[in-house]
């Protein structure tokens, strides 16, 4: 009886961790608060696209702690905490270390992985892959195109039309509401009763 119950426990475990593995558990801040102000951050840009280079010092004087441990530690936000995870407005989402456009939210989906899930970037240049094979597995470690930041991976179990599933940590995320939109919304007559 148990190496029958080995032979579907294993591989019950390993699909639960392939998106979900916390690499430095523990180290991320419970309840840190995003800085959205980016006073702080004099790389932070949504329009400029010259590669950013800086020293692991400079990053950790101008990040808020919980972008840090994401970003350059490549740590993992636990799963379902991220707010972008069925986040549903539409617009932008942007590296929230330097501001570099990554995905458009059309291109969101629910995966059900507990992450923001999208089937692809904005742009060939947004994002950089690297093979990763931390913790006994193969992956593709997806980074920004412009600071080099841990975004999360991508697989290819995603819907159509490119079949991926780039899982996203939310922490890395900022996320600009699309003016056109915003601007149609307002504009419509409310109904006043």
């Amino acid at each position: 009886m148990k190496p029958l119950y080995s032979i579907f426990l294993i591989p019950i475990m390993v699909c639960l961790q392939q998106c979900s593995y916390s690499q430095n558990q523990g180290h991320s801040p419970k309840n840190s608060i995003m800085d959205t102000t980016k006073k702080d951050n004099p790389v932070y840009s949504n329009t400029d696209s010259s590669t950013v280079n800086l020293t692991e010092e400079e990053w950790k004087k101008i990040l808020p702690a919980d972008i840090y441990h994401i970003a350059r530690q490549k740590g993992t936000e636990r799963p379902w905490t991220s707010k972008f995870e069925s986040f549903k407005e539409t617009g932008t989402y942007y590296c929230a270390a330097c501001g570099n456009p990554l995905f458009k939210s059309d291109t969101k989906f629910e995966s059900g992985c507990g992450w923001p899930s999208f089937y692809e970037p904005i742009s060939k240049t947004s994002i950089i892959y690297l093979p990763d094979s931390t913790h006994g597995m193969q992956r593709v470690e997806t980074q920004c195109g412009r600071c080099k930041a841990h975004l999360g991976h991508v697989f290819e179990d995603g819907p159509p039309p490119t079949g991926l599933r780039y899982c996203i940590n939310g922490v890395i995320l900022d996320f600009k509401k699309a003016e056109e939109a915003d601007k149609k919304y307002r504009e419509k007559p409310q109904n006043n009763k």
